[in-house]
């Protein structure tokens, strides 16, 4: 996959080189010639040229010349000089511009191959080099979406995290959010025609929209963006460093900055959003502002397009005590659900549930405060589940669908069947964490993530962080399944991915690279022909 550029202005020679020399063995696949410097340069200009071979004394631009020109145009062009004269000065010029190599004429062909070879090896560890630094940036910036989106729904769902340990994650992750700091939150969900939409689809809008709130938020505002645990977008905003001793923000700012920022997305993306915006809180309370502004989002209907600005009783449940919210104090009150989960106490978190929705049965409640029953045990199901590897929604679709939740809080009876059923579920599903049933539902989901992303650069880490494993135990219990490496199984699926690309498409090479998520042809040719014995063009060639 090396281009090549003879230029000398006796063509006799290039002439020469180019039919007596075996390039397809030294890995050239096209030999071009030039016979003069200029002439050098319009060719370089069209094609993309590896490697230059130039004769050092040639009419009006000189190899040297040339050469100089290269390395300011092109500097990953490799050099060599051709020349008759064996003069120092020659070779001292050369070192100076940086030339690959320096041969005398009349040329030995051994010694021709060689100094070419070496080009070709210097280029080649430049690409893999390159390409290394590429793939661990996109590593890293996907490792970070991940982890970002994994810390809000820890933040979200209610767990403990000391003041130090949240500052030094918000700042490893890159995320511009102080916790000491009052913030304002944006719940999101998506309408309109984005209601109708798979979820490849789905996962790009959001993408979409996290970039339209980046750019029409983030003149005014530090944001954090991502999807939350409930299936709607979270958006966090607080005052730039600045800013930051107006503990509450413009109210009139955040309005027009809401309404823009919905507009460019009705704008642009052609669907249409509900959103609940809160009040200023301190960020240390966003547990509780989350839950009630969840309320409000899914309480406002699922096909409303509006922006509901809550008020500040509202968001941090600052109500008058009356009988329904002592009622559901039984929620809290220690041991709390969650605890009683993470420690296997089952019947213990039956008792809990009881004790609860009897309580609830001796009062009358508003669908508020029933959906706030739903959004604790929610939370507390999601926390446990999580923890132990697994989707909850994989294990019970419609108590974790903001639109078929509808449904559950109609009414405390009908929530609370659903809630001992799903703790029942949990029970059996979370009980033998360790036996076959549980490794082979991890397996699915990694091979179902593998074969879903061909076109990006996953990694292991990437998918033991989307699964909730530990990257050297999920590798462990994939090889102990399946017989094969989860890398090898990885590299196996994009290159039976570019084989049937091959075969069936034609799309050029470089399609196919970028298609499989690959940074550079040359790295995806040697990753092929390390599988198959062939580089694509050969394989292609005998289809």
């Amino acid at each position: 996959m090396i281009d090549i550029l003879l230029v000398d202005d006796e063509t006799y020679v290039t002439e020469s080189l180019e039919l007596t020399i075996p390039w397809g063995e030294l890995g050239v696949t096209t030999v071009l010639r030039a016979a003069s410097g200029k002439e050098a340069l319009e060719i370089m200009e069209e094609n993309a040229v590896d490697i230059v071979v130039t004769d050092i004394r040639m009419p009006g631009m000189s190899g040297l010349d040339l050469i100089a020109e290269v390395s300011k145009r092109w500097s990953h062009i490799r050099c060599i000089l051709l020349t008759g004269h064996s003069d120092f000065d020659y070779a001292k010029k050369a070192i100076q511009l940086q030339a690959a190599d320096y041969i005398l004429k009349p040329v030995n062909d051994d010694e021709f191959m060689g100094s070419v070879s070496a080009a070709i090896t210097s280029l080649r560890d430049e690409w893999d080099e390159f390409d290394k630094y590429h793939r661990l940036l996109y590593s890293r910036k996907s490792d970070y979406k991940i982890l970002r989106e994994n810390l809000m729904h820890d933040l979200l769902l209610g767990r403990e995290i000391t003041a130090r340990a949240l500052r030094e994650q918000l700042q490893q992750y890159e995320i511009h959010i102080d916790p000491e700091q009052s913030a304002v939150m944006m719940l999101i969900r998506l309408t309109g025609r984005f209601s109708s939409m798979d979820q490849q689809s789905l996962d790009l809008m959001d993408f979409a929209v996290g970039n339209i709130a980046e750019e029409v938020l983030g003149e005014q505002f530090n944001v954090w963006f991502g999807r939350g645990p409930h299936e709607c977008l979270v958006m966090f905003l607080q005052n730039h460093q600045d800013q930051i001793e107006a503990s509450q923000m413009d109210l009139e700012t955040l309005r027009i900055s809401a309404e823009t920022f919905r507009e460019h997305v009705i704008r642009y993306l052609q669907g249409d959003l509900s959103m609940v915006v809160t009040p200023s809180f301190p960020f240390n309370e966003l547990t509780a502002a989350y839950r009630k502004s969840l309320g409000s989002l899914v309480l406002s209907g699922p096909e409303e397009h509006k922006i509901t600005y809550m008020d500040m009783d509202q968001a941090l449940s600052k109500r008058p005590e009356n009988d329904a919210t002592q009622a559901l104090e039984e929620l809290y009150k220690p041991p709390v659900l969650p605890q009683l989960l993470e420690t296997k106490q089952w019947e213990a978190a039956a008792r809990k549930l009881n004790t609860v929705f009897d309580a609830a049965e001796q009062v009358r409640l508003s669908r508020e405060h029933v959906y706030e029953m739903y959004l604790s045990v929610t939370n507390a199901f999601m926390y446990i589940a999580h923890k132990q590897g697994h989707l909850v929604h994989e294990i019970d679709h419609a108590g974790f669908d903001l639109l078929l939740a509808h449904q559950l809080i109609q009414s405390p009876e009908k929530l609370r069947r659903w809630a001992t059923e799903m703790l029942a579920k949990l029970q059996e599903e979370l009980s033998d964490q360790e036996g076959v049933q549980s490794r082979r539902h991890v397996i699915k989901q990694v091979q179902e993530l593998v074969t879903r992303d061909t076109g990006q650069d996953l990694s292991v880490k990437m998918i033991a962080d989307k699964v909730y494993l530990h990257p050297v135990y999920l590798s462990k219990i994939y090889k102990a399944e399946t017989g094969e490496g989860l890398g090898d199984y990885m590299i196996r699926m994009r290159m039976e991915r570019a084989l049937y690309l091959l075969k069936n498409s034609n799309k050029k090479i470089y399609e196919i690279t970028s298609e499989l998520g690959y940074q550079n042809p040359q790295y995806f040719s040697k990753m092929f022909k390390k599988h198959y014995g062939m580089t694509p063009n050969e394989f292609r060639d005998q289809a």
